[in-house]
């Protein structure tokens, strides 16, 4: 059997950092990772494309990274992106979106620990990334800890456990145990059109979490000073104050000005509801766009992304009552309008 022809991409992150004299900083090359990985069944090539904590990382360096995957996806059958821990499902996220339809398996990945530290988890995580991006279908993955993320699906939860990432709104795609890579019954839909590089985006976005006593007007501020659409972590299922601080009239001006208001919830499992409450049904009315069970990881990219594609608050309600790359789980009463 002929091996699997694989590429990866480096972008720095803690796999590949050092200590300096400031901290742990990326200096490692990715030939250096390959050669620490030890033998694999595969024929990888190697770039190295950028040298940073994920920190900062950011749009045009998620515009790097997806040019690079589009270009190279004819020449390999998957490839693997080394990334730092803490942007890493913003990075997994965009990508989906930007490079829709994809059609080889593209695998992030990264670690807790340097690579050249004897307790790392880097070299385990970088074997199942190759593994993914050799036998998994075309799609956007993160690879961490034995376990297959959807890339819209992937949230950090951890600082320091090497079970950093969890995939909290749907089961991962798949599990690592002793008969090999376990699926666990739900898989990306092959792709049935073309793949096409979309990385036009709208970094003029901002993503605010609730409290009480927040002061609606402050979202003012934000529209004055260039603020195209907004995403607001509200409480449990969506609900948001209009009693003295009427956040939900707030809203309902800004949308008539043309700003979207996509609604999320701060509660890290299961869905966003505003229909369930009076306090969400107010904010619906208004004009509030619900994000349903979108981690707010992909909340805030779709909106960049969709703003990105020139499309205005009615295109942008549309996007998000569609399913585009496996973000978000839609009933058929989920797109019903009040």
């Amino acid at each position: 059997m002929t091996a699997k022809k694989l590429l990866l991409l480096t972008t720095g992150g803690t796999i590949a950092s050092e200590t300096s004299s400031t901290g742990l900083k990326p200096q490692e090359k990715g030939a250096s990772l390959i050669k620490q990985l030890g033998p694999v069944p595969y024929k990888i090539d190697v770039e190295d494309i950028l040298e940073l904590d994920s920190s900062n990382i950011q749009p045009e360096e998620w515009q790097l990274m997806a040019k690079k995957v589009f270009c190279y996806r004819t020449k390999y059958d998957g490839i693997v992106i080394s990334h730092g821990t803490d942007t890493m499902a913003y990075t997994s996220s965009i990508l989906s979106f930007m490079l829709q339809n994809i059609d080889i398996p593209v695998v992030l990945t990264g670690s807790q620990v340097p690579i050249n530290e004897v307790l790392t988890d880097a070299i385990d995580n970088l074997r199942l990334a190759f593994a993914a991006a050799a036998n998994c279908p075309p799609a956007i993955y993160l690879a961490f800890n034995r376990k297959i993320m959807l890339g819209s699906r992937a949230v950090k939860v951890r600082t320091t456990n090497f079970d950093a990432f969890e995939s909290v709104k749907v089961p991962p795609i798949a599990n690592v145990t002793s008969d090999g890579i376990v699926y666990t019954g739900w898989k990306p839909v092959s792709p049935t059109k073309p793949c096409r590089l979309q990385d036009q985006l709208e970094t003029h976005v901002a993503l605010v979490k609730l409290f009480p006593g927040f002061d609606p007007q402050l979202l003012y501020a934000m529209v004055d000073n260039g603020c195209r659409g907004i995403v607001i972590e509200a409480y449990g299922l969506g609900g948001m104050n209009f009693i003295r601080r009427n956040l939900v009239a707030v809203i309902g001006d800004l949308i008539h000005r043309g700003i979207p208001v996509i609604a999320t919830s701060q509660c890290l499992y299961e869905r966003s509801d505003l229909t369930r409450y009076e306090v969400g049904r107010l904010a619906l009315l208004e004009g509030a766009i619900s994000s349903h069970d979108m981690t707010a990881e992909s909340a805030i990219t779709k909106l960049m992304w969709g703003l990105g594609q020139g499309l205005d608050v009615d295109g942008i309600t549309k996007l998000f009552n569609e399913n585009l790359v496996g973000e978000v789980t839609l009933t058929p009463g989920d797109a019903v309008k009040l």
